[in-house]
């Protein structure tokens, strides 16, 4: 399933001789190939957002500073940088291809342009004519190919070029005296994004035209693109237009007129966010957040234009006095537009998406599905401890879940359903096990295949697929779960490997004082899946959903770190200063477990870290019996792809991190223009862990005075204030259990909070999360601004 070249020098895709594998996994255990790059194309400022009206309003032609209820806001020095610069090389789609069923032949490849993508034509055509398409007049299938990471001469030569436009562009614009970038070193990395992506994304349309002129009575044809972008959804209406107008001429005119269409679509004035912001919008549904950044990036394109670095778009001759540039009435999603064959097509590209989030799919849709089946007609599971974590009627989702987790193979079987509606399911799982915290499972991924790929797919470890044949069914070696779509239903198959002892499950059983477990719901499955149900009932939408499932997989995450350390006396998800690292009991073996960090409040004065980190139970019996409920899924979860992944994004994000605690203050910080001071030297503190203990444990006053006074003295920056709200989303009360700092019998407290809830109300994200805290939190905030103020008087007074 994977098709991958060698490059040539040569302006189109270059040919090569070797067979390349269908294995949707990196590497695909056969073949080491890479996908050559295709002519370098440009980004038509014409064609993006310009002319999308947006009811939050616009920016004026005429760039001037931006007021804010603080005053006016300094001109950033610091130039906002682009997701897609105007001068990226970058194609938006790289390749488009088109089949057809031929009767005597079978399916055949009919164009590749610009170039041949792959020599073996024969595996593509299959791939875009998936079975039983002629029994459904249009049908929509994904499906992923796969490139080397290393990188040839041509794709160097392409980075070098880029980057010496880049130097020119920021030259011309430090001499007319404008805005200038920070110079990094590298311009187009990112805190985390610290590899190339390698997958191709190939979304494909089936349409199939009675006509009683051809043989069979009807011509089948497929038209695909193959983009790098995981939003490939928006170019469905693009593809429809293009395959009408293919059946009516059929020429590679149509091909080259799409390819430019499609290239030239302008997402200049996306703004390239950080982790933390990245990670605050995909967790809050706020429609506004990060607005300024957008804001910032038209003011920075208005200037460009002012001093002749790039060109004006042309004014609509039907609307002469429309804005050029609006904000967007979502910053979730970009709005810019595509034009083809002189008709412009709105689209909307997320702002902020996830590595493992492809195309549009609903996670409401695919609960829904498993669930009604599951409330009228449950039926019990065959036992497995890595699946069934709530005992035989574990709810379906949680099976799916666990499945992903721990790198099952799992199939989706979509019997007589159109084959689009079983790849949406499949990469709606992906997302839902990543939460946009994990990744690995789209690597591993078949949206769609069929019976004739069977042996490359049982190559593949982990495998998450999706299939219309019933024969699939049949073959329980095949598959670890199956997933019925039309009934509703999951089957764990009687060939599953059983889950191997180890170290952890002997731990708690040989316990002595281990807790009986009373509870019905000891890992909170059912206690989730309720949340989520009454959440889709009181119709909270699909972004308030998808914020659960990235908590709950965040829970799963710092519950996996707590039950390392309390077994293994150390966790690899757990980056600790030395000041957090406990030395094991010379006398038992085993970890110490007299510092109950969930529970013990460490004494601390104003200004010093509060030492503690890690997920907080309210007991330490809850926490044993909690984690020796969940430790076959965390044992099994220890040994997958996922796992070391995110063991190599935690070391990525922790010298990120670093470099934002050790780093001066900065003059060009973004935080700087609002009042904030720029990233300082720090001591650690893990916010999550923090929070979490206002949240869960009861607390007397002397108990949550240095808690109150360590969030204070560490979120001084942009920077770690974003990563207060990240740790705070407003689905989880927000900044509430904060403010409750300001009625604290004890005036530094009371001080500190009302300081810290001051930098949030002047923070461009954090002001949101002020104004959501309510009239209670406002009173106490009068009130304590006004004891500042008293003792400011006070102290001058006595000076």
């Amino acid at each position: 399933m994977a098709t991958t070249l060698p490059s040539r020098s040569q302006p189109f895709p270059s040919i090569s001789d070797r067979r390349s594998s269908l294995s949707s996994a990196q590497g695909s255990h056969r073949s080491s190939n890479s996908f050559s790059r295709p002519i370098r194309h440009s980004k038509a400022p014409s064609q993006q957002s310009a002319n999308i009206r947006s009811p939050i309003g616009s920016v004026r032609s005429q760039a001037q500073p931006h007021s804010t209820e603080h005053g006016i806001r300094p001109r950033r020095r610091h130039r906002l940088k682009s997701q897609y610069p105007v001068e990226d090389s970058e194609p938006h789609v790289e390749y488009i291809l088109v089949a057809s069923f031929d009767i005597d032949r079978g399916p055949t490849m009919e164009h590749q342009y610009p170039g041949q993508i792959s020599p073996d034509e024969n595996l593509l055509a299959e791939l875009m004519l998936p079975d039983q398409t002629h029994t459904r007049t249009q049908d929509w299938t994904i499906f992923f190919l796969h490139k080397n990471t290393g990188e040839d001469e041509e794709t160097t030569a392409a980075k070098e070029e880029a980057k010496k436009r880049r130097q020119e562009v920021r030259e011309e614009r430090r001499m007319a005296g404008g805005d200038v970038e920070e110079d990094s070193g590298e311009e187009d990395s990112d805190d985390d994004d610290h590899e190339a992506p390698s997958l191709m994304y190939v979304l494909n349309l089936v349409y199939t035209k009675h006509d009683p002129n051809e043989k069979r009575g009807a011509k089948t044809q497929a038209m695909a693109i193959c983009t790098r972008h995981s939003f490939l959804h928006i170019y469905k209406p693009l593809l429809l237009l293009a395959l009408h107008n293919y059946f009516e001429n059929p020429s590679q005119q149509i091909l080259e007129n799409l390819y430019n269409s499609l290239n030239a679509m302008d997402l200049s004035l996306m703004p390239r966010l950080s982790r933390l912001e990245r990670q605050v919008l995909q967790a809050n549904d706020v429609k506004e957040l990060f607005l300024d950044k957008f804001e910032t990036m038209i003011e920075q394109r208005l200037d460009d234009e002012a001093a002749g670095l790039m060109a004006s778009p042309p004014a609509s001759p039907d609307r002469p006095n429309q804005i050029k540039y609006t904000t967007p009435r979502d910053t979730h999603e970009f709005e810019s537009r595509i034009v083809y064959n002189d008709i412009p097509i709105p689209v909307k590209i997320p702002t902020a998406p996830s590595s493992e989030t492809v195309g549009d799919f609903s996670l409401i849709q695919l609960v829904q599905t498993f669930n009604t089946a599951h409330l009228v007609q449950p039926q019990p599971f065959a036992l497995h401890p890595h699946l069934t974590t709530a005992g035989a009627y574990t709810h379906p989702i949680i099976v799916l879940i666990n499945a992903m987790l721990t790198q099952k193979r799992i199939i989706f079987l979509g019997h007589q359903r159109p084959s689009g509606e079983v790849a949406e399911a499949v990469l709606a799982a992906c997302a839902l096990a990543s939460g946009g915290i994990l990744r690995g499972f789209t690597k591993y991924a078949f949206p769609y295949t069929d019976l004739s790929k069977i042996d490359e797919l049982l190559n593949v470890p982990g495998y998450i697929a999706g299939v219309t044949n019933p024969a699939f069914s049949y073959h329980p070696e095949w598959w670890d779960l199956l997933i019925d779509l039309p009934a509703g239903r999951m089957k764990i198959s009687s060939s599953i490997a059983p889950a191997p002892t180890t170290e952890g499950s002997t731990f708690f059983s040989q316990q002595p004082n281990l807790p009986k477990d009373t509870s019905p719901d000891p890992s909170g499955d059912i206690a989730f899946m309720d949340d989520i149900m009454a959440s889709i009932e009181n119709r909270q939408g699909e972004q308030m959903i998808r914020s659960k499932f990235r908590s709950y997989i965040s829970r799963f995450t710092r519950m996996a770190a707590s039950f390392e350390e309390t077994v293994y006396g150390a966790s690899s998800l757990s980056v600790l200063p030395p000041t957090e690292i406990e030395k094991p009991n010379a006398t038992s073996g085993t970890k110490d477990t007299s510092r109950k960090s969930s529970t013990t409040t460490s004494s601390t004065s104003s200004g010093k870290p509060l030492k503690g980190h890690g997920y907080v139970w309210p007991t330490e019996e809850a926490k044993i019996r909690e984690l020796a409920a969940t430790t076959a899924k965390i044992e099994g979860w220890r040994s997958t792809r996922s796992y070391y992944a995110f063991i190599q994004d935690l070391a990525v994000q922790s010298q990120a991190n670093l470099k934002d605690a050790t780093s001066p203050i900065s003059p060009v910080s973004p935080a700087s223009a609002n009042g904030i001071k720029g990233d300082q030297p720090r001591a650690y503190l893990d916010i999550s862990h923090t929070l979490s203990r206002l949240r869960t444990l009861r607390l007397t006053p002397t108990e949550a005075t240095p808690i109150y006074l360590a969030i204070a003295n560490y979120c001084t920056s942009y920077t770690s204030i974003l990563e207060l709200l990240s740790h705070a989303p407003l689905s989880e009360a927000g900044l509430f259990h904060v403010s409750l700092g300001l009625w604290h019998e004890n005036k530094d407290v009371r001080g500190a909070t009302t300081k810290l809830l001051e930098r949030v109300k002047q923070h461009p994200a954090g002001r949101i999360w002020f104004s959501r805290l309510g009239g209670f939190a406002s009173q106490g905030f009068k009130r304590g601004t006004m004891e500042i103020e008293e003792r400011r008087v006070k102290e001058a007074e006595e000076e």
